[in-house]
Formats: structure tokens, C-alpha cells, sequence
């Protein structure tokens, strides 16, 4: 598993067509643990926004931030469309990266 990702743009979900949060950071695995766990406060933790649906790496975080910049003026169906071209069953991309599944209650899934 990658340990670092630099300066990443994301998309997170709270389910298939809930709602969206555009973000960037310089570490996307410690994000992502801190989005999952609600150890950010805001916006992701009160609507429970933790499904990584979509994410780009970059070479600067210059270009990450204009990046996520832009992404946060287009509108919904836009957002929607860049999720379902490269995730097109939504499936929650953070699993992939070596988190737990996280289930209906919007914590991870026990593997026992």
C-alpha cells in the first residue's frame, strides 16, 4: 500500500448520489482516517461524508488547489460525471487504499 499520495484532490460521498465534499490535502491516507472517524469538524462529519469516490494526484500542491478550486464551482452533474467515469458502482476507493468496509451505520464493518 502507497504510504504517500503528495498533494491529492478527492471527492468523498455519503452514499451512492448523497452528498459531495471536494477536498485536498498533502497526506489523502490521513485524511481519509480523519473524514472516516469525524475527527474533522464541519461539514463531512455533520452530514457523515466518508466514501472516497474519486481522487487525482499532482505534482504541486499548487495545482492541487487550483484544482479543487475549479471542481468546487462546477455544479452537481459535473461532480456526478467525473465519479461515474472512473467509479462508475461507486464503490468507496478508500477500501482499495487498505481501509475496512464501512457499513450502513457509517462505520467500518467488523472482519471477524
Amino acid at each position: 500500500m502507497p504510504q504517500d499520495f503528495g498533494p491529492t484532490v478527492y471527492l468523498l460521498a455519503s452514499r451512492r448520489n448523497g452528498t459531495l465534499y471536494t477536498g485536498v490535502t498533502s497526506n489523502l491516507l490521513q485524511r481519509i482516517h480523519q473524514h472516516r472517524e469525524g475527527l474533522i469538524p464541519g461539514f463531512t462529519r455533520e452530514y457523515e461524508v466518508k466514501l472516497l469516490m474519486w481522487f487525482e494526484q499532482h505534482a504541486t500542491m499548487e495545482s492541487a488547489i487550483q484544482r479543487e478550486k475549479r471542481i468546487k464551482k462546477w455544479n452537481r452533474a459535473w461532480k456526478l460525471e467525473l465519479i461515474e467515469t472512473g467509479n462508475p458502482d461507486w464503490r468507496d476507493l478508500a477500501e482499495d487504499l487498505g481501509f475496512e468496509p464501512i457499513g450502513r451505520t457509517g462505520f467500518p464493518l467488523s472482519r471477524e
